[in-house]
């Protein structure tokens, strides 16, 4: 099997931590070669608070994964998310010392590495440096500024900042477990390339992905990442207050909220009970659905109002900021029953619930299609991605060596793409092998 085409994504949440091992297909479709899922234990709102435990949970998860497939990993791309995550938008611009030329990739890269020396604040470091639209000599709303003529290239980025302790503390777990860090992606915008369409991107559209112990969100517009967001909370709490509420241990209250919750009260009716068993010979508990969806919907609610005023904060209300394509929900939290309605009524936006099936090979298997795996298949798709824009090595010989300057122009079309990721995975491998 050729390895060179295999690629692992590793979604390490606060509730699960999944392994994925897949390769794409003739039609370009995701084939999933294994799957190996843990529980993760020492994760807490989405940041690493056990190495050891963590560390475990992730071999676990991988030795699963090779088990199933058969495939020796070596390296993986990772999902980070966090409440210690945060973005924020920046201008930049430079002047180029020949306008006559037109514009390349390696302008770009100079104006990209140019935001990575922004001063961020201690103890902090830049994960992404996303590029929203270019301005050409004062000429705005440029999408792609390669191959235009001009003197001052400047752009609008997004930039997403996290802890460096965090960051670390991923990648030496990773590390322990025997695994070489291909590379680190945000969360929500893993989520959104599994769940997300082209045309939604457009038109306008809030991703909301309910993990259990953060609520991510992603906000695209004109095809262009808008704004991201973590919230340091999502299923586990619903699962906490029901425990508290009802007086029950924790497994019970996630089996109840599981098989019985739902986030809209009204629908059950007073008389419907679920009786469990009480602790080492103490009696049952009974409990009423009308209670517990109660319980539930008020917590929900509050994650929900929270997502909205950051959707508010990058300005839905303003016509040109509108999301036409409204929200998509997903993640394990999206399969709560009637959360598609709860999430209408207080937002008033068209919402669906996104399933990562679209980039999936047609045989896979429908479990895996769930919302809850979005996470896994976006970091999978991503590193899948990386290694395409990779140049291929070559194995023929005989054929008809192509002329240098078409080499070069390929080495120039197919390098840049990635360099600026690999420099900073290098420069963090660096400063991972320096830190132990």
């Amino acid at each position: 099997m050729d390895h060179n085409d295999i690629s692992v994504g590793l979604d390490i949440g606060t509730t699960k931590i999944v392994a994925m091992i897949g390769r794409k297909n003739e039609y370009g479709k995701i084939e999933l070669l294994g799957i190996g899922k843990a529980k993760s234990l020492g994760v807490h709102r989405g940041v690493v608070n056990n190495i050891t435990q963590t560390i475990q949970s992730i071999q676990q998860a991988v030795d699963e994964a090779i088990a199933v497939s058969g495939v020796k990993i070596h390296e993986a791309i990772v999902g980070i998310a966090g409440q210690h995550i945060r973005s924020l938008q920046h201008s930049d611009y430079i002047t180029r010392p020949n306008s006559q030329e037109v514009i390349d990739q390696s302008d770009l890269e100079k104006l990209e590495g140019q935001v990575h020396k922004l001063v961020m604040l201690p103890g902090e470091e830049i994960i992404h440096v996303l590029p929203q639209e270019f301005k050409v000599d004062g000429q705005a709303e440029i999408k792609e500024p390669i191959g235009m003529y001009g003197g001052r290239l400047e752009a609008n980025f997004h930039v997403v900042v996290g802890q460096v302790s965090s960051i670390r503390n991923i990648g030496r777990c990773i590390k322990s477990a025997g695994l070489d860090l291909a590379g680190i992606t945000l969360e929500p915008l893993a989520s959104a390339d599994a769940v997300l369409s082209q045309e939604e991107k457009e038109a306008g559209v809030a991703l909301i992905d309910i993990g259990g112990g953060t609520t991510d969100l992603a906000i695209f517009k004109d095809g262009i990442i808008r704004h991201t967001a973590v919230i340091p909370f999502g299923g586990n709490v619903v699962t906490e207050d029901i425990k508290e509420g009802c007086s029950i241990i924790e497994k019970q209250a996630e089996l109840l909220k599981t098989k019985f919750g739902s986030a809209w009260p009204g629908e059950n009716k007073d008389n419907e009970i679920v009786s469990i068993p009480g602790l080492r010979g103490r009696d049952p508990k009974e409990i009423t659905l009308k209670n517990l969806s109660k319980i539930i919907h008020a917590r929900v609610v509050e994650i929900i109002e929270q997502t909205f005023v950051e959707i508010r904060n990058y300005g839905h209300e303003e016509t040109k900021k509108k999301l036409i394509a409204g929200i998509v929900l997903t993640g394990g939290g999206a399969q709560l029953k009637h959360i598609k309605q709860l999430v209408e009524y207080i937002t008033g936006m068209d919402t669906r619930i996104g399933y990562p099936n679209e980039h999936l090979a047609g045989d896979t298997d429908e479990s895996i299609s769930s919302p809850t795996f979005a996470t896994a298949i976006g970091l999978l798709m991503k590193g899948l991605n990386d290694k395409e824009k990779l140049p291929k090595v070559s194995v023929a010989s005989n054929v008809e060596e192509p002329s240098k300057e078409i080499e070069q122009e390929k080495e120039k079309s197919v390098l840049p793409k990635r360099s600026i990721f690999e420099r900073w995975s290098d420069k963090f491998r660096d400063f991972l092998d320096n830190a132990e």
